[in-house]
């Protein structure tokens, strides 16, 4: 191994061209981690909040962004017995994914499905984690319930309406355009709802209210999310498109007795995430081995061309995930 890897570093707080190629050392697998030599890293929403001087890392987490990756793991820290060098994996990382090795607790690491190719799996580990703790784990979704989940046509979004679906729910979905809407209904969505041509509260109100709503929007979307919940509905929110501050009615919260809760994903413990992947494997990977679900690819990027993958994110014109080439 190298003593110097490749790298995508943010030189400074700001747009998709301050991240720039740099070497970086090699890191070295810690007590319970493993290393991993990454063939390809995942970009996501939190990358490039980061990247904008919005989304601190934490303090003991790599100032590299990536929080998603799949290749090779080539080393194993002291008290590892779950892996060994050779396995192939994909995994959740507290961050450094944009680099050719990258160092994760060995509990986060997960194997790759059935029939998938390290290109797929390594879009999996950030969306799936925060779709089951969120959905399943925190917004406690059953079968036969209205799910909502906001912005159908991401990473979020197509993984959501997957498993929600496969889980027995009735899914509905707001997207931005037709295109958006028939991915969002091949994947399992009973209704897409085109904002910019109907309202989502209207639609889920006359379907008798959501049982759950997901939702990365926030701003002038917190009050409508509570008026499209049926009574005893909860609306889990993790993320602020539109900003996090918005004036709320709380008297309907009471009487109709409605559940705020949200989460992220990065600040939690290195257990709470194993519990989380533990879940994965026990529930949603027989899913992905058996070909019933599975992650929707927007485009590729060659690991140099970050900025170009962040640019497309943030043109919010993908369906699906973007990924990074790293190996």
């Amino acid at each position: 191994m190298s003593q110097l890897m490749k790298a995508v570093e943010i030189t400074t707080p700001g747009g998709p061209d301050v991240l720039q190629l740099c070497e970086r050392p090699v890191p070295v697998a810690g007590p319970g981690q493993v290393v991993i030599r990454l063939a390809w890293a995942g970009v996501n929403r939190p990358d490039a909040l980061q990247r904008a001087g919005n989304y601190a890392p934490p303090p003991t987490a790599s100032d590299l962004p990536g929080l998603e990756g799949a290749g090779e793991i080539v080393a194993v820290g002291e008290g590892v017995d779950s892996w060994k060098a050779g396995d192939m994996v994909c995994a959740l990382l507290p961050g450094g994914g944009y680099a050719e090795y990258v160092a994760t607790p060995a509990a986060h690491c997960l194997p790759i499905p059935a029939g998938m190719g390290l290109r797929e799996a390594a879009c999996l580990p950030e969306t799936y984690f925060t779709v089951w703790t969120n959905v399943f784990m925190r917004g406690g979704l059953s079968a036969g319930e209205r799910f909502l989940v906001h912005g159908g046509s991401s990473g979020i979004g197509t993984t959501a309406i997957q498993l929600a679906h496969a889980f027995g729910a009735r899914v509905f979905t707001t997207v931005g355009s037709p295109e958006k809407a028939a991915a969002c209904a091949k994947l399992g969505a009973e209704r897409t709802v085109i904002y910019t041509e109907e309202d989502f509260v209207d639609v889920l109100r006359d379907e008798g209210g959501a049982d759950l709503i997901l939702d990365m929007v926030g701003g002038l979307y917190l009050p409508r999310n509570l008026r499209a919940l049926a009574d005893d509905g909860r609306l889990v929110q993790i993320a602020f498109l539109q900003g996090p501050k918005i004036e709320v009615n709380f008297a309907q919260v009471m009487a109709r007795r409605l559940t705020i809760t949200g989460s992220t994903l990065r600040p939690q413990s290195d257990l709470a995430k194993a519990r989380i992947a533990e879940g994965l494997r026990t529930h949603v990977w027989p899913l992905l081995d058996s070909g019933r679900i599975g992650p929707v690819m927007d485009s590729e990027f060659p690991l140099a061309e970050a900025s170009a993958a962040h640019a497309r994110m943030e043109s919010s014109g993908h369906i699906g995930k973007i990924v990074l080439k790293v190996a």
